[in-house]
């Protein structure tokens, strides 16, 4: 999707003791209550390119940010990234929006951490949530993704040699393994495979040392008592499927829906799931 002109912005402001960098790349899209999308680990805020104009026609304000290290947003030189510069980057981002009631937060993956833990640190300030495919503790990843994500000496060097072709055929790779309905042989479109190349190669390799050193979430997940819906992809291979099932029974006001598929249904069904969507938030 191309951004209407003139919606994308640069919001950066003094951040008061602390050495984070608070340069954030963002677009609204629409007017009324606000809806805040948060994209996961080597993503941006394109992920949401199929959502933010169906929200926008149903009479939501969208915002959706690159977080930081990833998109256009600031990239810290740094080795490891502390999963408290993300919260607090995007603490930053959402106080200087001004928004005058509650917000949803809809967030992928890690994105889902993060909404958890803004869920949690500011309850008044959240109306509620939907997470897709969302990481919340270190459990849930494959024991070989949890071993590479703690070994940024290597993980960097990789990441930094390694070509944006070459990333994209491993994205095609990945789209062909798990197919999708109507005999198309990719279950991601060209333009969504080609966004997903670029922005892996664009993220900060610092980022990516994030699933490895994020605190588990299961202990406090009690506390996040906003309604929220649950969306995963049965066939999830990034994020244990059975760890959504337990997330659905921990929150205390959680449902819980699966899509066919893998770890992004929000960009392979994109129809179905902003319809399911549109459904949560018109009931809440």
């Amino acid at each position: 999707m191309n951004w209407p002109k003139g919606m994308n912005s640069i919001l950066q402001r003094k951040n008061e003791g602390t050495s984070v960098p608070t340069k954030t790349n963002y677009t609204q899209l629409g007017q009324g209550a606000p809806v805040v999308l948060i994209h996961g680990l080597a993503a941006s805020l394109h992920d949401w390119d199929f959502l933010a104009p169906d929200l926008a026609e149903a009479g939501y304000a969208a915002y959706a940010l690159d977080l930081l290290g990833h998109g256009e947003s600031a990239k810290p030189q740094a080795r490891t990234y502390p999963i408290d510069w993300m919260i607090e980057h995007l603490e930053h981002w959402i106080d200087s929006l001004n928004l005058n009631q509650p917000l949803v937060l809809v967030s992928h993956s890690l994105g889902g951490y993060l909404s958890l833990a803004y869920a949690q640190r500011h309850p008044e300030r959240t109306r509620a949530q939907v997470l897709v495919d969302p990481f919340y503790s270190v459990d849930q990843l494959p024991s070989l993704l949890r071993l590479t994500y703690r070994k940024p000496v290597v993980r960097t060097a990789v990441i930094e040699h390694t070509p944006e072709w070459l990333f994209r055929v491993l994205v095609d790779m990945s789209s062909i393994s798990l197919g999708r309905s109507g005999g198309s042989l990719y279950s991601l479109s060209e333009e969504v495979r080609a966004q997903t190349a670029l922005d892996y190669k664009r993220t900060a390799p610092g980022a990516f040392s994030l699933p490895g050193n994020c605190p588990d979430l299961t202990p406090s997940l009690s506390q996040v008592k906003v309604p929220t819906l649950v969306v995963w992809g049965e066939h999830d291979q990034t994020l244990a499927p059975k760890s959504f099932e337990k997330l659905v029974k921990a929150l205390p006001q959680a449902t819980g829906h699966t899509f066919p598929g893998g770890h992004v249904p929000h960009q392979v069904y994109p129809e179905r799931f902003n319809r399911l969507l549109l459904e949560f938030l018109a009931g809440l």
